[in-house]
């Protein structure tokens, strides 16, 4: 490791202790520590300070910070809860998303201002679902049955994009890139049912006595699953984020026993205490921000787009769930289902490879992402307190026991 990268380091970790106290100091605006994640992240990288430069360590940590982040969102992912009549919905209202999506990227495209109808669509679908899952749990939303309708939009919202990045945006022909996803989906149900039912008594209580040990043995069996299917999914040529999806859900079944909430608890802290926040700071220090500096008039972008990502995003919100909510939680609903970043930023790198997107189109889309984060929780949180639907950080339980 290079002088570089520790310098990078030191600097990232400093933005990641001093973006939850500057949280805190919103107060009532409640402006989620991500956002200042972000924006500390931009003021070191190269437009601003340029004190931090990422290197490949850096750039390999971040990757699997987002991988990670990935994870928990599937580890989060409650299939009892969502199943029925909340998922059917949010696969409706995403593939409403998804045509609301293309039909803008198709009259961009038309007008010169893009260059791929599919890439530009997809990114406007996107839900940050591991972005918002703290947030609402923080807020206690996430157990109420609103929380189990944004589950479900979010899930939709962050698998099927992945799918259709596998399928469409790799280099691989598109029904051999099916066949091996239907190979990974049916090896992935294989061991989500071996995981759910397969677990003899000698095996549990060994993992439970190991738990609180050096030896850590859940974490180390959770993070093999990780890596054993993220690594099955990179050998069939798909997004890793399939894997590391798969692997949350996985991982979940597995560990469903009465040290659940222990081994939540230690898994959160390995992606919540190191490795996510590497994700969202490097992802400031990379903003590409010199397309706006040499072309300052290229910005009216980022408002396009982000108001697109509400359109496609919320408009099915307000057509399928009106008859379940009520006028308080519809427009919190529809800027919930509106954020997204981390899958844009993916698309985004994707696109550019395959010189699929204009710069300054992936600039702005993921500047986009980045108010979308910044905005649309916040506000969402805000219309659900003031209707007395969601806590305060002062109002948020303590356990006795911590």
């Amino acid at each position: 490791m290079t002088s570089s990268s520790v310098t990078a380091l030191v600097l990232i970790a400093a933005a990641a202790v001093l973006a939850p106290i500057l949280s805190e100091m919103t107060g009532r605006l409640a402006i989620p520590e991500i956002v200042f994640q972000i924006g500390l992240g931009m003021l070191l990288g190269p437009y601003v300070f340029d004190l931090a430069h990422v290197d490949s360590v850096v750039t390999g940590l971040s990757d699997l910070g987002l991988t990670y982040l990935i994870f928990l969102a599937g580890y989060e992912l409650d299939l009892q809860r969502i199943r029925g009549a909340p998922l059917r919905l949010a696969t409706v209202g995403w593939l409403l998303s998804l045509a609301i999506g293309l039909s803008a990227a198709f009259a961009l495209v038309s007008t010169g201002l893009a260059r791929d109808t599919l890439v530009v669509g997809l990114a406007l679908t996107t839900t940050a679902l591991g972005t918002l899952l703290p947030m609402l749990r923080d807020a206690g939303v996430l157990d109420s049955p609103f929380g189990a309708l944004v589950s479900a939009i979010g899930t939709v919202g962050e698998f099927l994009p992945i799918v259709v990045v596998a399928l469409l945006l790799t280099k691989k022909e598109p029904l051999l890139t099916s066949l091996l996803l239907i190979a990974f989906i049916v090896v992935a149900v294989i061991t989500v049912l071996l995981a759910a039912r397969a677990q003899p008594p000698k095996l549990v209580s060994l993992l439970n006595r190991h738990l609180e040990s050096s030896a850590q043995l859940p974490v180390r069996v959770s993070l093999l699953f990780i890596v054993l299917l993220v690594l099955l999914a990179a050998t069939l040529g798909l997004d890793v984020l399939l894997g590391a999806f798969a692997a949350g859900i996985v991982v979940r079944l597995f560990t469903a026993s009465g040290e659940s909430k222990a081994i939540r608890a230690k898994l959160e802290a390995i992606g919540f205490g190191f490795l996510i926040p590497i994700f969202f700071v490097v992802s400031g220090i990379q903003f590409d921000a010199h397309v706006f500096v040499e072309h300052p008039l290229s910005l009216w972008r980022v408002p396009l787009f982000l108001f697109l990502m509400l359109v496609a995003r919320g408009l099915p919100v307000f057509l399928l769930y009106r008859s379940r909510l009520s006028g308080s939680e519809l427009a919190p609903m529809a800027l919930f289902s509106a954020t997204g970043l981390p899958l844009i930023v993916v698309i985004t790198s994707i696109a550019l490879d395959a010189h699929r997107m204009l710069v300054v189109n992936a600039a702005s889309l993921v500047a986009a992402g980045m108010l979308s984060v910044l905005l649309f929780p916040a506000l969402g949180l805000w219309r659900l307190r003031v209707a007395g639907l969601a806590t305060t950080r002062q109002e948020t339980p303590v356990d006795d026991d911590v």
